[in-house]
């Protein structure tokens, strides 16, 4: 019996699940199982991209034989050679000795070491960068990804369906259980830990090679991402593309305090509470980890989400204990950098573990190693609470200052971001003038009385639509659903309709209300409105308009503003190191500069210089 899951019309998922392997590559402890991803194309060639692990195999050759419904295999795309996701490779070329094997010059040489293939030279298709091959109805790109976290690694891009095929990246620990989208699940509540564990500590050390897949990608519009392991992303792509820049980066997810501790007798343990109530109290988070019982995989993900670091440890044998000096070393390998961090030891004849300990750190990349070391000898003492004190104060002083926020804020001042917790929706203004229609995107639309139904719309004067509504008086407004995808605002935020046609090739024409065009998919309402007045404010027109026709969609949650910065906006890059400018914080422009214009306009989004934060490099 089968198991796929259809992504699309014309893609299947057709992996395995095992949730019986208790150590992912005999290291990683994967207590909800590990997903093994492959996915078919049938188009009018059929393309498989990559197989399984021998452990799902069969299960595996089964969803394939199911989704090919009778067909041959034409082309196998082998975008990464690891084992657990080549282990069929020999026996499909058996199967399909007429399938080409699609693969890069690297590939093809671990090949030849892993498998026995007749005449694999001759069928091989050998692929570089920006390679291309058409199936048909769809065009697949080839980008190279070396070291993430193989050298032979490379990802595929569908510019049809703009999906990419992203080999071991944006993967995650845990079986796929009935969902296959992340969407389908809480991912950040139940799965991102397995993710960033998962990245951290097998794509970790290659944070390099990770940023230069991310700056291709971002050239490129995917509005759904297919990974080797786990869930697919075809909505909230911010949540993972902003996390992976951040994690390539060595950057820490959150500020606050790792707590990682050996102790053999209890009193190691207790300075480590101590300092982590110290802290607490101090209001910095601190999450602790006892090293001896926790696995080194879960500390080392840890350490890439915390910006500061402390370790705790009893000397033994005249040296760090076993299972911290087996984890610093794990986490020094894995390349962890941009720390500040702190250390305790403890020794009752002579305490070493201190000085080992900032001996591995210090060989790592932008660790700052606080002066501040608590050297115990046996247990702390109550005079040494001053130190443990002095500690938790350094930690505190080295995490950034807090913005000025409510009492203490200057008076009479406007900060921009409050008005920002507004609760803002986003929608897709439509008009039509003769024969063109044409969108924007807005963020204010608002129901001002019920008998009559009449709703208020500000629309910003440069925006080609507000010329179409002055004119004829009549708009549709598509209310935009959270699984909206990035794509959308790019196609009716970033453009002008005065040249361009923001409807070529985005739906039917038959999606019309009041002989207007609207947005059929992404969005859960469409009002249509007729102006009744409208008043001037200078940058925008307010229009007052009574609703003559409004339809529910879907049942989905309308998007919001901070929604849409958390979720779907991409997280800029910065332009350069040696480059300065300013970020636009509703479409990511970015401007260059060391001073942004007053009266600055984004040439995207059409939003003014209060909506744009300097950059960083």
């Amino acid at each position: 019996m089968h198991s796929t899951k259809k992504i699309t019309d014309d893609l299947t998922w057709v992996g395995a699940n095992d949730r019986r392997l208790a150590m992912f590559e005999g290291v990683y402890s994967v207590p909800k199982g590990v997903s093994y991803n492959a996915y078919l194309l049938n188009d009018e060639k059929t393309v498989l991209f990559d197989t399984a692990d021998k452990a799902v195999q069969q299960r595996f050759l089964e969803n394939l034989d199911y989704a090919l419904g009778g067909r041959s295999l034409d082309y196998l795309i082998v975008q990464h050679m690891e084992p657990d996701h080549s282990a069929a490779l020999a026996h499909l070329a058996a199967r399909y000795p007429g399938a080409r094997i699609v693969c890069n010059a690297k590939t093809l040489a671990f090949m030849k070491q892993f498998y026995e293939v007749d005449d694999i030279g001759a069928r091989a298709l050998i692929v570089g960068e920006n390679d291309t091959l058409v199936t048909g109805r769809h065009t697949l790109h080839f980008v190279m990804a070396p070291m993430v976290h193989w050298p032979e690694v490379m990802v595929t891009y569908d510019s049809t369906d703009k999906i990419l095929f992203s080999a071991d990246a944006f993967g995650c620990f845990g079986a796929l259980n009935g969902a296959i989208f992340a969407d389908e699940v809480d991912f950040n509540k139940d799965y991102m830990d397995e993710a960033r564990r998962y990245y951290a500590n097998i794509v970790g050390k290659y944070g390099t090679q990770a940023g230069a897949l991310l700056k291709k990608a971002s050239a490129l519009p995917i509005e759904m991402i297919c990974p080797l392991h786990g869930f697919v992303w075809r909505a909230n792509l911010g949540d993972i593309l902003s996390k992976y820049m951040l994690w390539s980066a060595y950057e820490p997810e959150e500020q606050g305090v790792l707590i990682a501790y050996a102790s053999v007798y209890g009193n190691t343990e207790n300075a480590a509470e101590i300092l982590a109530s110290r802290l607490r109290s101090r209001g910095v988070k601190t999450e602790m980890f006892d090293v001896s019982v926790t696995p080194a995989s879960e500390i080392i993900s840890a350490a890439f989400r915390w910006s500061r670091l402390v370790f705790a440890s009893t000397t033994y044998n005249a040296g760090i204990f076993v299972s911290m000096e087996a984890l610093l070393h794990d986490l020094a390998a894995h390349n962890i950098q941009n720390r500040t961090v702190a250390l305790v030891e403890n020794g009752s004849w002579a305490a070493t573990s201190g000085s080992l300990m900032r001996e591995i750190l210090a060989k790592c990349r932008n660790i700052t190693i606080l002066d501040n070391t608590v050297s115990l000898k046996s247990a702390l003492k109550k005079e040494q609470l001053a130190q443990i004190d002095e500690l938790a104060e350094a930690i505190t002083g080295s995490l950034p200052d807090l913005r000025q926020t409510g009492a203490g804020a200057e008076p009479g001042k406007v900060d921009g971001a409050a008005l920002f917790k507004l609760s803002y929706g986003l929608f897709v203004l439509t008009a039509k003038d003769g024969q063109k229609d044409n969108g924007c995107i807005i963020n204010t639309v608002t129901q001002i009385t019920v008998k009559p139904c009449r709703i208020s719309v500000a629309v910003n004067k440069a925006n080609f639509t507000h010329g179409m509504m002055v004119k004829t008086g009549k708009f549709n407004v598509s209310v935009l659903a959270e699984s909206a995808p990035f794509g959308i605002f790019e196609r009716f935020g970033f453009h002008s309709g005065k040249d361009t046609d923001k409807f070529a090739g985005f739906g039917s024409d038959e999606h019309r209300i009041n002989g207007i065009r609207y947005v059929p998919e992404h969005t859960n309402a469409v009002l249509s409105g007729a102006v009744t007045e409208s008043f001037d404010y200078g940058t925008h027109t307010l229009f007052i308009a009574d609703v003559t026709d409004a339809r529910l969609v879907s049942d989905e949650r309308s998007v919001t503003y901070q929604y849409y910065f958390d979720h779907i906006k991409p997280k800029p890059q910065p332009p350069g190191e040696s480059k300065k400018g300013f970020v636009c914080k509703i479409c990511g422009f970015v401007y260059e500069g060391d001073a942004l214009p007053g009266d600055y306009i984004c040439p995207l989004c059409k939003h003014g210089a209060e909506d744009f934060e300097r950059l960083i490099p």
